[in-house]
């Protein structure tokens, strides 16, 4: 920085002087030492106007929990397809297994970054893809990635396949796992400079996490007993049943008629193209994908299927303008710039994902949706999956300004899309970088 400027001690006093003139500044930092920024910038008379009451509803039956995990996707997935058992079964409450799905997602994650890792065998060490590869696995994901897991391996209730200390709390085992698989692409990478057998290497390795995986999360099972006692009182059970077996009969969603939304409105993305991110999935035979629609589009597409009773997934940054404990989202509802000292935090949608400000970063699921009078949105009702404690006994209601500014993705059948829509649908992926905002996981 050649020309960079230093701060000076004139600068200082000057600074000083200032805030020393301003009075509501010091009341602000009476109020500040005490209190959380979020709380403090709370108005409470914009959050009443948040009313828990919704014009469209889809029945829900209560709230799950991730714990200490970053599977909020795979929650939100199972939210949506444990209401179909539910129905079918007649039964007040049920879940689906977290632990079942966060196994094979983790087994495939490692698969998928050892090919990788070979993919880029030619790249240096200091090469911008490579490093982002070698960042390693998380928790996270998106709706694309459980659909690879689920076709490929099914699905079990809790019961059968329940959390464990690991699977539920996450951070201490990723960890471990991303040393070992930095470790095993120092290997591959040597391997494959020396012309050796990286095919062969690398199957060792996948069965040294399998067994890590198992001893943390448990064996998965091959088949199980399916019993239940219904609202009516009567027992059933279902034997011998695999888990793709229980998805088909169960749940039996076409996963692959459900099609991934983006609102995406940065110059590099036109509207009506469908995307896909480089070096982004679990499964290697697997995608993920994505259209690219205006917000009036994506929120005609979620309000018809929300009418037509099938709640949404969706993904957002739920870490702007929120209260856990209020159960809210509304950027009206915290005066933050004015509780800094009347500083200006507005940008555009557009620039914040390019400036990365926000990405999505949580997935959960909208189960109702309010239209004023006009037929317009005008807040929505949030299944999250932080457990009944937070919120409004677990749910959320969302401002549909919040709605437009921080949501990102939604999950919609291809049946609510316009004829041109699918059309467009149907095209071939533009490949983004692996660092694309529209890469974040849930």
């Amino acid at each position: 920085m050649k020309h960079a400027r230093p701060i000076t001690q004139d600068m200082i006093a000057a600074f000083k002087a200032s805030y020393d003139a301003d009075k509501s500044a010091r009341v602000l930092t009476a109020a500040a030492c005490h209190n959380p920024l979020s709380k403090l910038a709370l108005d409470p008379m914009a959050a009443a106007k948040l009313e828990n009451t919704f014009s469209i509803e889809v029945k829900t039956r209560g709230i799950t929990m991730q714990k200490k995990s970053g599977r909020c996707w795979l929650f939100a997935s199972m939210n949506v397809m444990r209401e179909i058992v539910a129905e079918k079964c007649n039964l007040e409450k049920f879940e689906l297994s977290g632990n079942w799905l966060g196994f094979w997602d983790k087994l495939e994650k490692m698969n998928f970054f050892l090919e990788s890792v070979l993919d880029c065998a030619d790249l240096p060490v200091a090469d911008r893809t490579l490093d982002w590869v070698l960042n390693g696995i998380n928790d996270g994901g998106q709706w694309d990635m459980m659909v690879s897991i689920v076709k490929k391996y099914g699905i079990v209730p809790a019961s059968v396949m329940p959390e464990t200390a690991q699977s539920c709390n996450t951070q201490e085992l990723m960890r471990l796992l991303n040393t070992k698989l930095r470790r095993d692409a120092v290997e591959l990478r040597a391997l494959a400079a020396a012309g050796g057998d990286t095919a062969a290497r690398k199957d060792e390795m996948l069965a040294e996490l399998f067994r890590a995986l198992c001893i943390c999360f448990g064996r998965p099972v091959d088949r199980f007993d399916f019993s239940y006692t219904d609202r009516d009182g009567a027992y059933h059970v279902d034997r011998n049943l695999t888990p793709k077996d229980f998805y088909d009969k169960y749940i039996g969603l076409a996963l692959d008629e459900y099609v991934s939304l983006i609102h995406a409105p940065t110059g590099d993305k036109p509207y009506g193209r469908t995307y896909t991110v480089k070096y982004l999935g679990n499964v290697v035979e697997g995608t993920v994908r994505h259209f690219n629609l205006p917000m009036a589009d994506m929120k005609q597409a979620v309000i018809a299927q929300l009418k037509a009773g099938e709640p949404v997934w969706f993904g957002s940054d739920c870490g702007k303008f929120g209260s856990r404990e209020d159960g809210i989202w509304d950027p009206q509802c915290f005066l933050y710039g004015e509780t800094l000292g009347g500083l200006d935090l507005s940008m555009s949608k557009a620039d914040r994902l390019d400036y990365r400000d926000s990405a999505m970063n949580h997935a959960m699921v909208l189960c109702g949706v309010n239209l004023d009078e006009n037929g317009k949105p005008d807040r929505w009702k949030i299944e999250n999956s932080w457990g009944d404690e937070v919120g409004r006994k677990g749910y959320f209601v969302a401002s549909d300004a919040w709605f437009d500014e921080f949501v990102y993705q939604a999950v919609v059948n291809r049946r609510f899309l316009s004829e041109e829509q699918k059309k467009a649908l149907d095209t071939d992926p533009i490949e983004l970088a692996p660092w694309d905002p529209m890469g974040s996981l849930a």
